[in-house]
């Protein structure tokens, strides 16, 4: 056999099944799945390992992980994790984290580990010596640990699942996380209930004992109520008066730049949406299509617009001012009910606070050259259906830029990446330029060779 009996199989059964002989039939699954090369067919079943775990490397082989890979890669330098962390939403909950588990792991031999919504590890805390071992695999901040990746591992699979989860030994698709075994539970938003990142704790048989999986799903509960306190002190402070309101906002803002500030921001979702998502302290809302493009437009003129101005950039063709005005009763409507300080000033339109839209922070990041970063915040064009003029130049503008920004600095995964993107399904220069970039042994080579063969197929039809 390939690999021994794992450490693991000393602990009481899981799903049923004795430790000991889940790593048996892992390892007898892993010689299987070596004569298949990376291709696992549908037909093929492997006796004893659970329905979850064969899903799971199913779902690995297709994603075209690579069982042999010796280490998982590095998806961001250190200057670009750094800067990352800083806007991270979970930046927020460290504090709570170290306190639950990094501290209580530097006497039992364990990391802990916290990822973003990806699969990326932004930070890896704990035992110094697990620390160093764990390097061997690249285990460690900045590393991506998704199932595309690294196939099946707990903060991969958890975060495919949207589920806590257990890994144990041979368990995992990739071979030389064999000696490792980990627990692993996603982190939702408290109030949006949007995918955050993910909560794992790394190390030897005692991280898949039983109590584990309660013990980080407990820390992970702490964490999202924390949050939830911090939003709502937050709150408390910008309705007490405008002049702490502005204070208050102020230092959300210069949060933003420190720890956890895009937690704390109003922000405005608007890519890859028809209608935009608004949250102001902690509470999101829906918008209306009309009322996505006056949001949409305000944010990015925090000077304000008039009324000639702002209809100039919402219809496309010859619009009262009347027209616009009655929308705008709407929309404070809407925006009284979630939050008077959110209604729009008049003479000129102005919003009165701070309001981030998600396209921002592409810009933001394309300006400072992050561009994969700038990459992880896009999630499809601005607002795609509409077709407000203001609108259709911000979406130009927003995709034109991340496009020169990949093709100029990106690397292979990141011309993969945006090539994924609704708009990029038919650039032919993108794949080409990923496949100038990717090692001739590459799996991924059949796929990008197989789509520029799709769009010369079309061409010529």
């Amino acid at each position: 056999m390939r690999n021994p009996i794992h450490p693991a199989a000393l602990f009481p059964p899981a799903d049923g099944v004795p430790a000991g002989l889940r790593q048996k039939y892992a390892s007898a699954g892993h010689e299987q799945l070596g004569s298949q090369g990376l291709v696992f067919p549908a037909e093929l079943q492997l006796p004893g390992l659970s329905r979850l775990i064969q899903e799971s490397w199913r779902r690995s082989a297709q994603l075209q992980a690579n069982p042999d890979n010796p280490e998982a890669p590095l998806a961001m330098d250190r200057e670009e994790l750094e800067e990352y962390r800083r806007q991270h939403p979970l930046a927020a909950i460290m504090p709570v984290i170290h306190k639950l588990l990094v501290l209580p792991s530097h006497d039992s031999g364990m990391l802990v580990a916290v990822g973003d919504e990806v699969g990326r590890l932004l930070w890896v805390e704990g035992d110094a010596e697990m620390r160093r071992r764990a390097e061997g695999m690249m285990f460690v901040p900045g590393a991506d640990w998704s199932e595309a990746t690294v196939g099946t591992s707990a903060p991969g699979t958890a975060l495919a699942l949207g589920r806590g989860i257990q890994i144990s030994g041979a368990e995992h698709y990739n071979r030389s996380v064999h000696p490792w075994s980990c627990t692993a539970v996603p982190f939702h938003d408290p109030d949006s209930g949007a995918l955050l990142g993910v909560v794992d704790i790394t190390g030897t048989e005692s991280a898949v004992a039983p109590h584990t999986l309660s013990l980080v799903e407990a820390t992970v509960a702490a964490a999202q109520a924390h949050l939830r306190v911090e939003r709502l002190q937050l709150a408390a402070a910008r309705q007490s008066t405008p002049a702490r309101r502005r204070s208050a906002s102020a230092a959300a803002g210069r949060d933003g730049d420190g720890a956890a500030g895009s937690l704390y921001r109003n922000s405005l979702q608007l890519l890859g949406r028809d209608q935009a998502l608004l949250s102001i302290d902690g509470r999101t809302v829906a918008l209306s299509a009309r009322h996505s493009e006056i949001l949409a437009l305000l944010s990015t003129h925090p000077e304000g617009l008039n009324a000639e101005e702002l209809c100039g950039l919402l219809y496309a063709g010859d619009a009262s001012t009347m027209t616009l005005r009655a929308e705008m009763v709407r929309l404070r409507k809407v925006l009284q009910q979630l939050n008077p300080a959110a209604v729009p000033d008049s003479r000129p339109y102005r919003l009165p606070l701070d309001l981030v839209p998600d396209s921002g922070q592409v810009l933001s990041c394309l300006q400072r050259g992050a561009h994969r970063i700038a990459l992880e915040i896009y999630r499809g064009a601005v607002l795609p259906r509409s077709e407000a003029p203001g609108i259709a130049e911000l979406r130009s503008r927003v995709s034109s830029l991340l496009r020169e920004a990949v093709l100029t600095d990106g690397s292979a995964e990141s011309l993969l990446r945006y090539a994924e993107l609704p708009e990029a399904r038919d650039d032919v220069e993108v794949r080409i330029a990923a496949l100038k970039l990717l090692p001739p042994r590459s799996p991924k080579r059949a796929a990008v060779v197989a789509d520029l063969e799709r769009l010369e197929a079309e061409l010529s039809a």
